[in-house]
């Protein structure tokens, strides 16, 4: 885990090195032994996370496995589809404003069962709702070639669309986080997690 003072020391590019060398270690099968009794015990004491992750719910994508982080490391949101509601932003403004985590990292990831529920335009109760979120980067995803949830190529260029329209939101919708990224006080960031490769690919949206 990380402390306070290991914590202020990191950019935000820093920590998103730190992320990419853990992702590395986590693919090669090379994990950090931890102890999470020591950890679990230091961090009653106070939390220090340097991130906030924002990824979907699927369970092959645990962000903090994925990228060998310890407990306290990160705050991690997660909904189907890593998409951004109110309260998420809130989350997101708690975390860096008050918190003083410095990168806020949407995750996405391949073969998306919420991609795949927004391209086909599925109906559940609440499901229906949050597909909704989701709808606007099938929109506006460019691709040639059959655009169905069946072709594993459009499902991922869905994905990575609504990685790049979820950033968009997040600065557009809260001014708080907007105003941290203007001053480079924080750094909001994109990825795509890709299940067959266990490989994090990092994206800057401008």
């Amino acid at each position: 885990m990380l402390t306070e003072a290991q914590r202020d020391k990191l950019s935000p590019d820093e920590i998103i090195a730190l992320m990419k060398e853990g992702n590395e270690r986590f693919r090669k099968g090379d994990r950090l032994t931890r102890n999470y009794i020591a950890d679990r015990d230091a961090s009653t004491k106070g939390q220090y996370p340097a991130a906030i992750i924002l990824s979907c719910i699927d369970s092959r994508a645990p962000a903090e496995v994925i990228m060998d982080l310890g407990i306290g490391e990160v705050f991690n949101a997660r909904v189907a589809g890593n998409v951004s509601t109110s309260d998420i932003l809130g989350s997101m403004e708690f975390a860096c404003k008050v918190a003083g985590a410095k990168v806020i990292l949407v995750m996405g990831h391949t073969s998306c069962g919420a991609v795949k529920g927004a391209i086909d335009e599925a109906k559940l109760d609440n499901l229906t709702g949050l597909l909704e979120k989701i709808r606007p980067a099938v929109e506006a995803t460019a691709f040639q070639g059959e655009r169905s949830s069946k072709n594993a190529a459009f499902v991922d260029a869905v994905a990575l669309k609504n990685v790049e329209l979820t950033v968009n939101a997040i600065r557009e919708k809260s001014a708080v986080l907007r105003d941290l990224e203007s001053t480079k006080t924080i750094k909001i960031a994109g990825s795509l997690y890709h299940l067959e490769t266990a490989t994090v690919e990092f994206f800057a949206f401008a």
